[in-house]
């Protein structure tokens, strides 16, 4: 590949010296910038990962780079140009198309050199998050990691087929368009590697693909690709008797979803404060109660609301999922979760100053589903959908 020097040259310029001559604690990341909070400036366009400190694109097709707050919407958090999504960690996260069919949209990467180099014979713990953004057409597995001792490089807008080092062992396809999987294994290093690069290094005949179809509830115009939001990449070295913790978080010995469903609202000025407030919802994981920053956002909006329209009251209806129900028969700590999800809700409405006798609490177990379920959402997203706590406006 013809090297792309402008970038690589960038790249090694914003590792600090002093960075390079420490030698790491145990369990520490060697990747300085791995949920992309670090940043020379702020980005003003599509195409501009090369912003947040340390990383690049290899290639002529530049990444994503998406920050709260951006003065372009289509690169804000947690809503933006391709979808929602609240960041994994911290505020920022990236974006790099992984398929597209016939490649008709140009694959992304984003790579990055580590603090120090990986020592010969070493295991390391390597890690990353992937969610697959709504107005994505398809969806893909070979999202990966390539690890090397030298960059990439080139001002091709071309695929980098090589081989993947870190993978999901079942090759998965990341098809969740709400909260994040994690792609993680452990990787023997031959010593001196330096880089470690994120995307699809497999064929388009060898990447799987399914389509996906587009949530009802979100605005835009599909693209002819995966894409997916990477955040929080993770390179730490195992010291004898550490494992490398790749699984799905577990609840009681048996896994469970972790996942946090999301959805986008847009309001207008056609809308009634009614309308306003009845449209929010907040969404919760598997047995908490602990919300989450896009319910806050909405809680907000309702706390401005019900202080505008001083007669209004609120019914304020709680939902737990099946399986929540199902596990509470057994572990007590699993009992009530629509009663607890409301109660979190109310307390937030108070300490905002919404007076209490204006909120009518009615819990509702499992005893109605979401109606924003599709008949072709997974098992693990109903559920998601349906942990959930809605809002009524009693005049």
């Amino acid at each position: 590949m013809k090297l792309n020097t402008k970038s690589i040259a960038t790249l090694l310029a914003v590792i600090p010296m002093s960075l390079l001559s420490l030698t790491f604690a145990q369990g520490e990341n060697l990747v300085s910038n791995g949920s992309f909070e670090s940043t020379t400036g702020k980005a003003k366009k599509l195409g501009a990962i090369d912003v947040a400190t340390g990383w690049v694109s290899p290639t002529g097709v530049r990444a994503d780079l998406y920050a709260p707050g951006a003065k372009v919407p289509d690169i804000s958090t947690p809503n933006n140009i391709y979808g929602t999504e609240e960041p994994k960690e911290g505020n920022n996260y990236a974006g790099i198309v992984a398929y597209s069919y016939n490649d008709k949209m140009a694959r992304s990467y984003i790579m990055t050199k580590f603090a120090t180099p990986l020592k010969k014979g070493m295991t390391y713990c390597v890690s990353f998050n992937v969610s697959l953004a709504e107005l994505s057409k398809y969806a893909s597995n070979q999202v990966g990691a390539h690890i090397s001792k030298k960059p990439f490089g080139t001002e091709e807008k071309s695929s980098i087929i090589d081989k993947t080092h870190i993978l999901h062992p079942d090759n998965k396809t990341y098809n969740a368009m709400y909260g994040w999987d994690k792609v993680c294994a452990t990787f023997v290093a031959e010593g001196g590697e330096k880089y470690i690069t994120i995307g699809n290094f497999s064929n388009n005949d060898k990447t799987k693909n399914e389509k996906t179809k587009k949530p009802d509830n979100v605005k835009g115009t599909v693209i002819i690709a995966a894409y997916y939001y990477i955040d929080d990449v993770s390179v730490t070295l195992l010291e004898s008797g550490q494992t490398c913790e790749c699984g799905t978080p577990v609840v009681e010995e048996e896994e469970v979803s972790n996942m946090i469903y999301q959805r986008s609202v847009v309001l207008n000025d056609k809308m009634t404060a009614v309308q306003k407030i009845e449209v929010q919802a907040n969404y919760f994981g598997f047995g908490k109660d602990k919300l989450q920053p896009a319910g806050i956002a909405s809680l907000d909006i309702i706390v401005a609301e019900m202080k505008a329209n001083p007669t209004f009251k609120l019914e304020i209806a709680g939902y737990a999922d099946a399986k929540e129900i199902e596990k509470a028969e057994e572990k007590p700590i699993y009992a009530d979760m629509d009663k607890k999800r409301i109660a979190a809700v109310v307390a937030y409405l108070k300490e905002k100053g919404i007076a209490e006798n204006r909120l009518i609490q009615t819990p509702k177990g499992n005893s109605e589903s979401n109606q924003e379920i599709n008949d072709t959402d997974e098992e693990d997203v109903k559920m998601a959908k349906n942990r959930r706590v809605t809002f009524k406006v009693v005049k």
